[in-house]
């Protein structure tokens, strides 16, 4: 009771400070720069609905944490409601190049896999290569990287067409993504060569993202000090970018690292220890670790900012912990320091998930501008604890404001569902308001629907997913091979593992031994078939399926009674 008093007392004082300061609240990021990188509160295990176009800036892809393999987020994690949220808003073409783009993508279904045939069609369509079109194509090829280095190479080759850096980025990118490092080198060597200025900082940072991504840290600090190879300045943006991408895909120890071991070079600064903070905060999710940090900056002269504070609040909001949560913004007011919208979003988030629904609806009504983000803060937590009807009044609140739901509005919702009907009808309203499912969206409604062993819902979900170009990834790939496995499926399970592997995905070594392991253990439940149907005599098997009491001691090492189920990352695997 006493923590309770504590609690409502400390939201007594955050309503009040609410009201003067939500209205004065920061909403562009403290840290500007003319340079274009990756910022240390973006968390990568969500997939971002971004086209190849965008490939000019930093965040080039939005399947980079695909490479990790494992370690895309499940229907129990909680996404980061500090991460900025993807518009569900559509790109729109003139009409000669949407009708292009549908000629060039009709010739590449046609011709599948047959990449000669493929050549040849495109040298006999009429079809004239624009930057655009190329980017579009690229885009929607991203997923087979060689249907679109084939489309790449033949339209460089056309008269009237001169390739931009904003199509290197996008095939660098691809390149990258299925680990053809060698074959993206070869394309900065030739932007070099065409024209120097093509190869920037940010060349070198698709890079060192996609060596992050593999967790080939050697490789992506070896690329960095690569930038004195193209003439291109190695200042403190630049080492904080490298610092951005390690943390990005969970390499923060190796970033913590190489804070220290340059202290000579690039002295310490909020902004750096900020990145690795945020680091052990919302992509390791260790607030152990992340305490640890917020000591150490301290330690060496480091002041706390709006930024650290904006990391740790969200990474005991995500926890729960809405005790220093509420103690963490009382020294923020006793610091001086100005709450911005992401402090305001990690409280609302944590006072839902408290249980405290109508402080959080109270706080977000005080705030002068809450965003997408803070509603979703709200409407998360709301679904995950059964509360529908809140969880939608809040949703007709957010639409009555003008503000547009993201992708991430309508997975919260999504979560909950119980039935193929509720889904299909989820999606089509979620479609009427301009937002298109994601490859986060098809993963998390494959996994679900193979829970509920409704395969033909999954097989077309599956279609779709290919069809409309979002994927299938090598994360796709992995849930559909899980799914088809868990289910008894074990010879559809293995076919899509093929098509895996001929597609090019190729997942880590933890995961490949995984995907051997349930293959080598499918002797198992085809035996336990054929001792219930065929009364073959197999000892130690009873008629129920279950070892026999008296065979157990005899027979355990070949056929153990149980073994332990591990979950994570979304996924379940034996315990070896």
């Amino acid at each position: 009771m006493r923590g309770i008093f504590l609690i409502r007392s400390r939201l007594s004082l955050l309503r009040a400070h609410a009201f003067t300061t939500c209205s004065r609240s920061i909403t562009t990021l403290p840290y500007s720069s003319s340079k274009s990188i990756a910022r240390p509160w973006l968390d990568p295990s969500v997939a971002r609905m971004l086209p190849l176009s965008l490939c000019s800036s930093f965040s080039t892809s939005r399947f980079d944490s695909e490479l990790v393999g494992l370690n895309q987020s499940n229907d129990n994690d909680d996404d980061d409601e500090d991460e900025e949220e993807i518009d569900c808003t559509t790109t729109t073409h003139n009409s000669v190049v949407s009708e292009d783009v549908e000629t060039i993508s009709k010739l590449m279904k046609e011709c599948g896999s047959n990449r000669k045939e493929l050549r040849e069609k495109l040298e006999q369509c009429d079809v004239k290569p624009t930057n655009e079109l190329v980017v579009e194509i690229l885009s929607l090829s991203r997923n087979d990287w060689e249907t679109a280095f084939t489309f790449f190479l033949w339209s460089g080759k056309q008269q009237g067409y001169l390739r931009s850096v904003r199509e290197y980025h996008s095939m660098i990118s691809i390149l990258g993504k299925m680990r053809k490092f060698d074959t993206a080198w070869t394309l900065i060597d030739e932007m070099r060569k065409l024209t120097p200025s093509l190869v920037n900082s940010q060349t070198m940072l698709i890079m060192i993202r996609k060596y992050c991504a593999v967790r080939d840290v050697g490789k992506a600090i070896n690329t960095f000090h690569a930038y004195k190879r193209f003439k291109l300045s190695m200042g403190i943006d630049e080492f904080q970018s490298l610092l951005s991408a390690l943390c990005r895909y969970k390499n923060v120890q190796d970033a913590e690292h190489l804070i220290y071991c340059n202290k000579d070079t690039y002295p310490f600064d909020a902004k750096s220890f900020n990145i690795v903070l945020n680091g052990w905060c919302n992509v390791i999710g260790s607030p152990r670790q992340a305490e640890r940090v917020w000591m150490e900056m301290g330690n060496v002269g480091v002041e706390h900012d709006v930024v650290s504070y904006s990391c740790m609040m969200s990474c005991y909001s995500k926890g729960g912990n809405l005790h220093k949560v509420l103690r963490l913004f009382d020294r923020m007011k006793k610091e001086g320091i100005e709450p911005d919208r992401k402090v305001y979003n990690a409280v609302v988030h944590a006072l839902a998930k408290g249980g405290f629904v109508s402080e959080a609806m109270n706080l977000m009504k005080k705030m002068e501008e809450p965003n997408v983000v803070t509603y979703n803060s709200l409407i998360k937590p709301l679904c995950k604890a059964k509360k529908t009807e809140d969880a939608k009044k809040v949703f007709d609140e957010m639409l009555e404001r003008g503000i547009s739901p993201t992708i991430r509005t309508y997975h919260a919702f999504m979560r909950i569902l119980r039935t193929g009907e509720e889904v299909f009808e989820m999606l089509g309203k979620m479609r009427k308001m301009g937002c298109e499912p994601t490859v986060d969206t098809y993963i998390m409604l494959i996994r679900k629907f193979c829970r509920w062993r409704d395969f033909d819902n999954v097989a077309l979900l599956w279609d779709e997913m290919k069809e409309k170009g979002v994927g299938p990834d090598l994360s796709s790939y992995m849930v559909m091979i899980h799914g088809m496995f868990l289910n008894g499926k074990v010879d559809e399970a293995h076919g899509y593992y093929r098509e895996m592997k001929e597609m090019g995905f190729r997942p880590d070594e933890k995961a490949e031994e995984m995907i051997k392991s349930w293959f080598e253990g499918k002797q198992y439940p085809e035996k336990g078939m054929v001792d219930l149907k065929g009364r073959n005599d197999v000892s130690g098997v009873g008629e129920e399926g279950f070892v026999k009491k008296t065979e157990r001691g005899g027979n355990f090492l070949q056929q153990p009674e149980v073994r332990r189920v591990v979950r994570g990352h979304g996924y379940s695997f034996w315990d070896e």
